[in-house]
């Protein structure tokens, strides 16, 4: 028994270093290396373009707001790399690949992609319909592809790339009054992890993020459905509360080393690495107490058609000291 457990160990350790050495071979620089970050112009994908820039990187950022792309580009600048920044919706494809055309133009091929552009519409299934389920599919579930169809010529005849897929705890388990982002975020894992498996053979390496809550200042931009005010509240808070929440800056931090050493997977954040443990070892236990949580959200009725912008339907009674890390985190991140 005792020279089995030493066998076992010693082989875990050899295939532990073996993988170490294979991350550090694999590890990219990149000093001058070109990133084109969808949905870069605020939160995430704002915080994701300053870390890439500060490592020497000529960063792109695309998105659909001009007077946002103008802010943020200029952000981006004062880090000392180049920067480009570029309208575009990018569930149109035709938008998506004269982006990757202007890029390669002005920087070169694009070495890096992050497919993060999101759109998150919260309201009980009931006030969902179907243009709402079409809007997020399209964001996150083409947009990502037609990115990705548009990067992979290149990286084919370079055998090199690295594609980096923001998803969501809400592709991993149910998250009770976001069906349209959990379903198209689903689909998008999906994609991501069949990628993965297809393009290792070319040295293309694609990493799947599943984030947790992070502070990213995103609820004045989430569009609200339902009982508007008081789905705001709990999802503001939610988004605000340290624990359940991860500092933004720390998960682009990570991300960006995940995309260094071409890792897989990367989790963020406690609650959403329990979370997929559990779901893991007794699929649908979760589900069951996301439906639990579903009880205790508002119900439906309100506004049905139609959205409203988060920063139009927040409650006077709301108490600002529940959500002022995200809103500090707006102030930082553009999103106001």
């Amino acid at each position: 028994m005792g020279r089995t457990t030493n066998t076992l160990l010693f082989t875990a350790a050899a295939l532990a270093l073996a993988g170490a050495a294979r991350n550090r071979y694999r590890r990219l620089d990149l000093r001058e290396k070109t990133v084109l970050i969808t949905g870069g112009s605020r939160g995430l994908g704002l915080i994701l373009a300053r870390e890439f820039a500060r490592r020497g990187a000529r960063v792109a950022v695309c998105a659909r707001d001009a007077d946002e792309l103008h802010r943020a580009k200029d952000d981006i600048s004062r880090y000392g790399s180049p920067a480009l920044a570029l309208t575009c919706d990018v569930s149109r494809q035709e938008q998506v690949d004269e982006v990757v055309r202007r890029v390669t133009q002005v920087f070169g091929p694009v070495d890096i992609l992050v497919n993060n552009a999101g759109v998150v519409q919260v309201g009980p299934a009931e006030t969902m319909n179907l243009e709402d389920y079409e809007q997020a599919m399209g964001v996150h579930f083409w947009g990502a592809l037609y990115a990705t169809l548009a990067v992979l010529p290149e990286m084919y005849r370079r055998r090199r790339g690295r594609i980096v897929n923001i998803t969501s705890i809400g592709g991993k388990i149910p998250v009770p009054h976001m069906l349209p982002y959990t379903a198209s975020k689903y689909a998008l894992v999906g994609l991501s992890e069949g990628l993965r498996g297809e393009l290792l053979k070319n040295r293309i390496y694609v990493t799947t993020v599943i984030p947790g809550l992070m502070r990213t200042g995103s609820p004045p931009h989430a569009q609200f459905k339902g009982h508007a005010e008081a789905e705001y509240a709990w999802f503001a808070i939610s988004d605000s509360t340290p624990g359940l929440s991860i500092s933004a800056e720390r998960a682009a931090r990570k991300i960006i080393e995940a995309c260094r050493e071409g890792r897989s997977h990367l989790v963020l954040s406690l609650p959403a690495k329990l979370a997929t443990v559990i779901e893991g070892i007794a699929p649908g236990i979760m589900t069951t107490a996301m439906g639990i949580a579903n009880r205790l959200l508002p119900g439906p009725g309100g506004l049905v058609s139609g959205t409203r912008l988060g920063r139009d339907v927040r409650p006077e009674w709301l108490p600002r000291w529940t959500t002022a890390a995200g809103d500090r985190a707006a102030e930082r991140n553009n999103e106001l």
